[in-house]
């Protein structure tokens, strides 16, 4: 079993603090979701601990099965098992998702090994068929003029090929209809348990419908305040964060 743990992180934009003292400890197989407000750090959260330049980690630590991946660069801390999902994926001009995906999986391979051409197709359509992805996506160049549904199935694939142990998901629902929403999570849904940890990141409760969650977390001001199960959510749902920043002021 594989663990990340976040240690009292503190992560700043410039002289500006935006996560204060962050802990968490994440499990193969668990679902963590974290909700809160914009503004409270969330999106910084994933992006400093996937080696985002922009974001100067202050103090704390992040380990991956005990490990201190700070002094990765983000390539390494992607080879040690750590994937980000974007909020918004850039397009890549010229270059096929088969070739991209074929490119990030050679990476992964010891130095001087090569990829066996036959073996990654045959599991990339094992994949794709799982994920249910037509097969001629991949001749399709990497989210070039995709619609928001297509990006995040994409990244789905490309989480798929790629078996982290823990993946980031910075607002997977963001921009996606109902029906997008749906097969973006039957996708995640069909990866989960096991050896994956998730943590997804998400304003809303309708994205943790379809992907139920093992832990809740709200994120006020940097740090979380408050944890709980998929109920959690539907409070939040029901009475928005109001209460919890009332909660906050009589603690």
């Amino acid at each position: 079993m594989s663990q990340l743990q976040i240690k009292d992180l503190n992560v700043s934009i410039g002289e500006k603090a935006i996560v204060k003292g962050f802990n968490l400890t994440i499990n193969s197989g668990e679902v963590h979701a974290i909700m809160g407000p914009n503004g409270t750090g969330k999106s910084t959260l994933a992006k400093a601990i996937a080696g985002h330049p922009d974001y100067t980690i202050s103090g704390g630590d992040v380990l991956l099965d005990g490990q201190s991946i700070l002094a990765m660069q983000p390539d390494e801390r992607a080879r040690a098992g750590l994937f980000l999902a974007f909020q918004y994926p850039s397009e890549i001009q010229g270059v096929t998702i088969a070739n991209f995906l074929r490119a990030a999986v050679q990476a992964r391979l010891a130095e001087g090994e090569e990829l066996d051409a036959t073996a990654y197709y045959k599991r990339l359509y094992t994949k794709m068929d799982l994920l249910k992805i037509d097969r001629k996506f991949t001749s399709r160049a990497v989210n070039d003029g995709f619609s928001g549904g297509e990006k995040k199935r994409c990244e789905i694939l490309q989480m798929a090929m790629l078996e982290p142990k823990f993946a980031l998901m910075d607002e997977t629902d963001s921009g996606l209809d109902i029906d997008a929403l749906r097969i973006v999570a039957e996708g995640v849904n069909a990866m989960r348990g096991g050896a994956l940890g998730i943590l997804m990141i998400t304003h809303y409760q309708r994205l943790l419908d379809y992907i139920v969650p093992d832990h809740v977390h709200v994120m006020w001001d940097g740090q979380i305040v408050k944890s709980g199960d998929k109920s959690l959510a539907l409070e939040l749902e029901a009475k928005g964060y109001d209460w919890v920043k009332k909660e906050l002021a009589h603690a």
